[in-house]
């Protein structure tokens, strides 16, 4: 979905890529809510407010980073991206209440020391192309930390509501609020233009319920390792179509995020696991 979106090449608004993005995503969530049979849940909420909040910091997450696709190179902004989880973390400390204990703190830190290596070249080098590389870059970090915020509201959310309506009311939701950027230059997309907003909305839609589906059968602790393959795959598509090679220090500050995100969700499933074993001994009648 990125790659398509680079493949633009600043000739559409982010505002109007957004719109594409999450309109033709809405048909391929309705169709795999109807496969999995849970359209008729999916479209019942007691919580609009809820949903548009979500919305709004979710459609201000992926047009931040819509935008620091068209400045920096594909595997730049997926490994910032990566700050994502990490965000996560301090914000549902702060926000939720849930506890942040030692070992998830320092990963957390050195999961922002990997953040910081990632973005220390485009800091220090503020000539033209520079200046230019480095507002990307403090763009799409603006976005992972909305893109977090989005996920502590869908952890209030999925108190009460099903992962279903979460999803299904913010393809909604972005599409609509998409169109307020309307009024600030708007295109007709050229053949090629309208085909790759098109593939976008569709892929994003189909990676959104897969994604779903994958949590349905599996748990978060195994799941969640695989987006980091993302960044081999940014990589792969950087190089054939943009001529993009990662940087060294790139590739070093994301196996830094990458290696405090997975001691994240390790530690995570340890204390699933804790929490399961001292259930079970509760249990145990003797």
């Amino acid at each position: 979905m990125g790659a398509l979106i680079k493949g633009t090449d600043g000739r559409v608004p982010t505002g109007e890529i957004v719109f594409f993005r999450s309109l033709f995503a809405v048909p391929i969530m309705i169709g795999w809510l109807a496969f999995v049979g849970q359209l008729s849940e999916g479209v019942r909420t007691s919580r609009p407010f809820g949903h548009l909040w979500r919305g709004v910091i979710g459609t201000t997450a992926m047009g931040l980073m819509f935008t620091a696709l068209t400045l920096l190179p594909l595997p730049e902004v997926t490994t910032l991206q990566y700050a994502t989880p990490l965000f996560i973390t301090i914000l549902a400390a702060i926000i939720l209440g849930e506890r942040l204990r030692l070992f998830r703190l320092s990963a957390v830190v050195l999961g922002l020391i990997g953040v910081l290596v990632v973005l220390y070249p485009r800091l220090t080098s503020l000539n033209d192309a520079g200046a230019t590389e480095a507002l990307g870059a403090a763009i799409m970090i603006a976005s992972a930390l909305a893109a977090a915020l989005a996920q502590v509201q869908v952890r209030r959310l999925v108190a009460t509501e099903r992962p279903a309506t979460v999803a299904l009311y913010f393809s909604f939701s972005s599409t609509l609020i998409s169109l307020a950027t309307l009024p600030f230059g708007w295109v007709i997309p050229g053949g090629q233009d309208l085909v790759l907003l098109v593939a976008c909305g569709l892929i994003g839609g189909a990676g959104q319920g897969m994604l779903s589906s994958a949590y349905r059968f599996a748990p978060a602790s195994v799941v969640a390792p695989f987006d980091y393959a993302s960044l081999f795959f940014a990589t792969a598509l950087g190089m054939a179509f943009f001529d993009e090679v990662p940087t060294r220090t790139t590739l070093l500050g994301a196996a830094i995020v990458i290696a405090a995100g997975i001691l994240i969700i390790w530690r995570e499933r340890r204390l699933g696991m804790d929490r399961a074993a001292s259930k079970r001994a509760r249990q145990t009648p003797f």
